[in-house]
């Protein structure tokens, strides 16, 4: 019996990387310019802001969790790191108090889902609004744009990195973090023990509503650090920015094999579903298809991976 689920968890791991490669091989053969050096180094840039919002969501959902704030917390970071900056406070000074700002947001989800007794799908729906709201408010419902010319800050989000762009050299950079604390410290084994069965963690001693908070901290700390690399590419805060990203960031996480119910999935598997749907973006535009059937695609390719969730939990 032990054999038989070894093989069917490695299976399960496995499969979202072969379909990664089958998707990779079929658009190669449908459009050539799919292997230019220069798509795939723009499909690397594309990728990293749903990247850095996934490997967040990932830690959320891990513990049965859901975040549908994330979107608004990029744009809400984005707009007060614009704001900062045309007040006249350094551009990467501006950049790190957003990406702190995020992580309060986060961490205000984080209370709102412990202390607050509140589902988290209740909770972020809420602050989704609430954030978005506020973003607007602070704008004016405008972009905040001219936001100057600063190297570091114009690297940030535009910049190279031994011919790599910096966006995807700081989404790697942060996966490796993530994937060492998931994995190799006490804080990831709880994350996974809460996702497993909460009420076993708080008897066991885990401080599960801290653990919790710092998750969602983590959640919105990431969804803020990809805000500042779009605030960086487009020279401007949008306060649209990050709509419908948080549907993007959990149908990587699921497609990378994470169950919605919590307690089981790795990282390495969301990095490899934020792949999927970009390789899946970026082939479906060479082709030429149209927006709409893109959105149709999508939505059936995140239906086939909760349906394939659901059936492996029903036959544990």
């Amino acid at each position: 019996m032990q054999q038989i689920a070894a093989k069917t968890s490695f299976v399960e791991k496995i499969i979202p990387f072969i379909g990664l490669i089958l998707l990779v091989v079929v658009i190669s053969i449908m459009n050539s310019a799919f292997l230019d050096l220069s798509n795939l180094l723009n499909l690397l840039r594309q990728v990293s802001i749903n990247g850095l919002i996934a490997f967040g969501m990932t830690f959320v959902i891990l513990t049965g969790g859901i975040d549908l704030s994330v979107g608004s917390i990029l744009a809400l970071s984005s707009a007060f790191t614009a704001i900062l900056i045309t007040s006249g406070l350094d551009p990467i000074v501006a950049l790190i108090v957003g990406v702190l700002g995020g992580f309060l947001l986060g961490v205000f989800n984080g209370v709102l889902v412990t202390f607050g007794s509140m589902a988290p799908f209740i909770a972020t729906l809420a602050t989704m609004t609430i954030f978005r709201g506020l973003t607007l408010v602070v704008t004016d419902g405008n972009p905040i744009t001219n936001l100057g010319d600063s190297y570091m800050f114009q690297l940030f989000g535009k910049g190279y990195f031994f011919g790599i762009p910096v966006p995807a050299v700081t989404m790697i950079i942060v996966f490796i973090v993530l994937a060492i604390i998931l994995q190799k410290t006490t804080f990831g084994r709880h994350t996974y023990a809460i996702g497993g069965n909460e009420i076993a963690s708080k008897i066991s001693g885990i401080k599960v509503n801290r653990v919790k908070i710092l998750i969602y901290g983590i959640s919105g700390l990431m969804s803020a650090l990809a805000g500042a690399i779009l605030t960086s590419r487009l020279n401007s805060a949008q306060p649209t920015a990050g709509t419908s990203y948080e549907l993007d960031a959990i149908a990587a996480v699921v497609l990378g094999g994470t169950s919605l119910t919590g307690g089981k999935g790795r990282i390495v598997g969301t990095l490899i579903g934020v792949l999927i749907i970009g390789v899946l973006n970026n082939g479906l535009n060479l082709l030429g298809v149209s927006s709409f059937y893109q959105q149709v695609v999508k939505g059936i390719v995140i239906l086939i991976a909760v349906l394939i969730d659901r059936k492996n939990n029903q036959l544990k």
